[in-house]
């Protein structure tokens, strides 16, 4: 019952830390979205062995925690969460790759620079995801969708599988805490209340759900979410897309890592 109730905390803290008022949080969704679109653009167009060449876009995570305030420790766990994953996938490149590199004496795969590129990669993107949902919101992020012509369908069944989410977990919550008053020496659910648990869980999250698409529909819901706000474009957001593409182009263009190693020892190549 402890992990449903740190993933539902750890849900609603994204939800908290897009409420903050700071100068990120301020920008129009519009704006930040695109921003994290042409990032993600941007470290998926390097190749697999361009790992140098990805360090200058640890900036954009690194300002954006800055400006807005955000904590480490929640969006590092996070990452943790889906590392496993990557690197399950990446693990096998230095047995499949066949082309090898001296390093420090040592014969290695370049398999484990393809290994290191999509561990790079992955994070760098996770976290700006994470980081647009900390400083927009879902409902933001919505608007923001609805802005760029995405289906009306395909936006309002993103953001209620969100909604759901946290609706689910409150309701499995209710259901081991009842469980557990019930059988205090019970370690768990037992193997013979599985079936009936998960029944009960599914027809009460029905339930729940059907309350609240009856909510909905009193208070005007017709099938587009409106979520009443109306933001104007500033000046800062113009500066603030203009500025993280421009980053973006010349980190493209130009090796950044390899221009400074020149500059500061006096060797041009």
């Amino acid at each position: 019952m402890s992990s449903i109730s740190n993933s539902l905390y750890n849900i609603e803290h994204l939800d908290d830390l897009a409420r903050k008022e700071t100068f990120v949080h301020k920008l129009h969704p519009l704006v930040k979205l695109i921003v994290t679109l042409a990032f993600l653009t941007m470290v998926a167009s390097f190749g697999r062995y361009e790992i140098e060449r990805l360090l200058p876009l640890f900036l954009y995570p690194v300002i954006i925690i800055t400006l807005a305030e955000l904590p480490i420790a929640p969006i590092f766990k996070r990452l943790l969460i889906v590392e496993p994953f990557i690197i399950g996938i990446g693990i096998l490149n230095p047995f499949f790759e066949k082309k090898t590199f001296v390093l420090a004496g040592l014969t290695l795969s370049t398999g484990w620079i393809t290994f290191l590129s999509i561990f790079i990669k992955s994070g760098l993107t996770v976290a700006s995801v994470l980081l647009l949902v900390a400083t927009t919101g879902m409902d933001r992020l919505a608007a923001a969708l609805r802005m760029l012509r995405i289906p009306r369908l395909f936006v309002l069944q993103l953001l209620l599988t969100y909604r759901y989410i946290s609706v689910l977990m409150e309701e499995a919550e209710r259901m081991l805490r009842a469980y557990a008053l019930r059988s205090p020496l019970q370690k768990g659910i037992h193997i013979s209340d599985w079936g009936s648990f998960a029944g009960q869980l599914v027809l009460r999250t029905f339930d729940r759900a059907q309350r609240v698409y009856r909510a909905m529909c009193v208070r005007g819901f017709t099938g587009e979410y409106n979520t009443g706000e109306h933001i104007k474009f500033k000046m800062a957001d113009i500066l603030y897309l203009v500025g993280w593409l421009l980053f973006f182009v010349v980190t493209r263009m130009y090796n950044i890592p390899m221009l400074i190693g020149t500059l500061f020892t006096g060797v041009i190549k």
